[in-house]
C-alpha cells in the first residue's frame, strides 16, 4: 500500500483511520486500497492502535419512535467515518441504564453517545473519565463528559404551552416518560414554571415508553368526567397513544381534545389528523453528536482517558411545527 501510494506506511496507517492526514491524503489511500483489494483485519487494526472502531449508542427507550430514528441515523453517520455503533437499549430503566453503561465501558468501546434517563447520576463523573462521552437531550451532571448536544427545553416548553393557551385551553395534561427518581429534568421542571406564568392547570402523567402504555394512561385521564381539553406529550411516541385512546373513547382530536407532541416524527405529519409537534432537527443532531464523540476519540491519541480538552455543547432550538390536532392550519 505505501508503495502504490508513495507514502510512508505510517502516514498510510493513518489516512485509512481518518486521522493526521489530509481529506485528499485519506481520498487517494481509500481509492488504492480499493484497486489492490484490500482490507485491515479488524483485530490487527484494534491491537495497533488501541481501538476497537466501535462507538457505544446507550438509547433511553427503543420503544420511542424518535430515538429509533436517532439510532438508525447516528448508525449510518458512524459508519461514514469507518466507525460502528454498538446499540444498546435502556428501556426506560435508569437503573439498566447505567449498568449498560458500565458494560460498554468495560467491552472497551472507543466513545459513548447516551440519551440519559438519570442525567444526575454520579457514575457518568467515572464514565467520563475513562472514555469519551457525549450527552444527547440533556446535560450530565459532574462535569466529565466531552460533549453534549442539549434542547432548549424551555424554549420548546414555551412555545407548546403559549400554542395551547392561544387556543383557549386552560386544562391540560402533560404526559412524560420521566420517573418520580429523576425528577430535575429541565424540560418537566420548566411545565410547572410556564404552567404558572400562563395561568394553566398541568396536570403531570408520568407514562412508561411505548404505544400500549402512553394509550391505557391516555384512556384514564380522558375518560374522567373532568378531562383535560389538551394533551401535551414529551414524545410523539406518547401522542400516538393518545390518538388511539380517543378513538377508543369516541372522542375528536381536536374538537374534544388538542393534542401536541414534541420531537416531531416523520410520521406525525402522516396521521389524521396531521400531530403538531415541537422539531429539534434530528439531522442537526445526528451531525453534532458525531462529530463531537470522534473528535473526542482522535483526540484521545495523547493518551487522555477521556479525550483531551471538552469538545464543546451544542444548543438546538425548537420549532413548532403546527398542524390540525391543535386546530392549527
Amino acid at each position: 500500500m505505501a508503495e502504490e501510494t508513495g507514502l510512508s506506511p505510517a502516514a498510510v496507517s493513518y489516512a485509512l483511520r481518518g486521522v493526521q492526514t489530509s481529506e485528499e491524503t485519506q481520498a487517494r489511500v481509500r481509492a488504492a486500497a480499493e484497486r489492490l483489494g484490500y482490507e485491515a483485519h479488524p483485530i490487527a487494526r484494534a491491537l495497533a492502535s488501541g481501538r476497537t472502531g466501535q462507538i457505544g449508542l446507550l438509547c433511553g427507550s427503543l420503544e420511542d419512535y424518535w430515538q429509533q430514528s436517532l439510532a438508525v441515523g447516528i448508525g449510518r453517520a458512524l459508519l461514514a467515518r469507518d466507525r460502528y455503533a454498538l446499540i444498546v437499549d435502556a428501556g426506560g430503566d435508569p437503573e439498566r441504564e447505567l449498568a449498560l453503561a458500565r458494560r460498554l465501558r468495560d467491552q472497551r468501546v472507543d466513545g459513548l453517545i447516551v440519551q440519559p434517563l438519570d442525567p444526575a447520576a454520579a457514575l457518568w463523573a467515572e464514565i467520563g473519565g475513562a472514555l469519551p462521552v457525549v450527552s444527547i437531550g440533556d446535560a450530565l451532571h459532574g462535569g466529565r463528559s466531552h460533549g453534549e448536544v442539549v434542547f432548549d427545553n424551555r424554549r420548546g416548553v414555551t412555545l407548546a404551552l403559549e400554542h395551547l393557551r392561544g387556543l383557549g385551553h386552560r386544562h391540560l395534561a402533560v404526559f412524560t416518560a420521566t420517573r418520580a427518581s429523576t425528577p430535575d429534568r429541565p424540560a418537566d421542571v420548566h411545565v410547572d414554571a410556564e404552567a404558572g406564568r400562563l395561568g394553566l392547570r398541568a396536570d403531570v402523567v408520568a407514562v412508561p415508553q411505548g404505544l400500549a402504555a402512553a394509550t391505557d394512561a391516555a384512556l384514564r385521564v380522558l375518560g374522567r368526567p373532568d378531562r383535560p381539553s389538551a394533551v401535551f406529550c414529551f414524545t410523539d411516541s406518547m401522542a400516538y397513544g393518545v390518538y388511539a385512546a380517543t378513538r377508543e373513547l369516541g372522542l375528536d382530536v381536536p374538537g374534544d381534545v388538542a393534542v401536541c407532541g414534541y420531537d416531531d416524527h416523520p410520521m406525525s405529519a402522516l396521521l389524521t389528523p396531521p400531530l403538531t409537534s415541537v422539531d429539534w432537527d434530528i439531522d442537526g443532531i445526528v451531525e453534532a453528536a458525531v462529530g463531537l464523540v470522534v473528535g473526542g476519540v482522535d483526540g484521545a491519541g495523547d493518551g487522555a482517558a477521556g479525550g483531551g480538552a471538552r469538545g464543546g455543547r451544542v444548543v438546538r432550538e425548537p420549532a413548532l411545527r403546527v398542524r390540525t390536532s391543535t386546530g392549527g392550519e
